[in-house]
């Protein structure tokens, strides 16, 4: 009994958010050293998801990075049941972040997708903020990267959202007729009409290793042709060697990267 109370004791002391748990091996992790190697477990190399205010710290130039248009919510414009009450209670705005931003010394217009905002769905507000960010870089002469993060379309938007779809990929034509560079990168997860429109269209398209990219499920694939699918399918190794993406890159070495296409990108100028 005194050790069980010694050890409860011991464990009041210890602070909070000092430790996490690998959602795949359930190892526990210091906190610090997890984040230290940027969010993926040193044990099993296990991807966890990062928020976009994280992914801009360690992808960025240090204090480089200026976000525009943070204001902008969504609207229950249809009343949809829930969707006015989800937003309300949300201490995020949507589901991405934009804003300007330079990368080994390149000006960039950069867009992060925050799966945490409603599976990093895609409304009006997502398609908005991308389209402005694609203007503001036509304007400036600037490369667009935009870093997926998405479950798809936002259903209680209805075809609201899917019109987002034509929208960003209407203002991408308009990026490419300048002249202007658009790099892709696709994390996990990113399928339906996020992965159906403008995560694929990059001039150079990179996969963040182990996601799971495509437009439906493995399930609902499997389910609808009744095959089982091959080991591996729609995660990004297999993409890469079939063709459908260009990089796989390592988290830790994504930022190296993005500098050296956007190093390409300028000569091409």
């Amino acid at each position: 009994m005194e050790t069980q109370k010694n050890q409860a004791q011991s464990a009041d002391k210890i602070p909070a958010g000092m430790w996490t748990k690998c959602k795949k091996c359930e190892q526990i992790l210091l906190q610090k050293d997890y984040e230290e190697n940027l969010l993926v477990c040193p044990k099993c190399g296990y991807y966890g998801r990062v928020n976009p205010r994280k992914r801009i710290e360690f992808t960025v130039d240090n204090g480089s990075f200026k976000e525009t248009d943070k204001n902008l919510k969504a609207v229950d414009f249809l009343n949809f049941p829930g969707y006015g009450e989800k937003i309300k209670k949300s201490h995020i705005n949507d589901a991405v972040v934009t804003g300007e931003a330079k990368i080994g010394g390149y000006p960039v217009m950069l867009a992060v997708m925050d799966f945490e905002f409603m599976g990093g769905s895609m409304g009006s507000v997502v398609g908005e903020k991308i389209v402005r960010a694609i203007e503001t870089a036509i304007e400036k002469k600037y490369p667009v990267i935009i870093l997926s993060a998405s479950g798809g379309a936002r259903m209680q938007e209805g075809i609201i959202s899917l019109m987002q779809m034509g929208k960003t990929s209407a203002a991408l034509a308009r990026l490419a007729e300048k002249g202007l560079a658009y790099i892709s990168v696709l994390t996990d997860p990113t399928t339906g009409g996020v992965a159906a429109s403008y995560a694929m269209l990059g001039d150079l398209n990179i996969a963040e290793s182990k996601a799971l990219i495509g437009f439906a499920g493995p399930r609902v694939i499997e389910q609808t042709i009744r095959q089982q699918l091959p080991e591996g399918f729609q995660l990004s190794e297999f993409l890469e060697k079939h063709g459908m993406v260009d990089i796989v890159a390592e988290r830790k070495d994504l930022r190296n990267v993005l500098i050296k296409a956007l190093r390409f990108f300028d000569k091409k100028k």
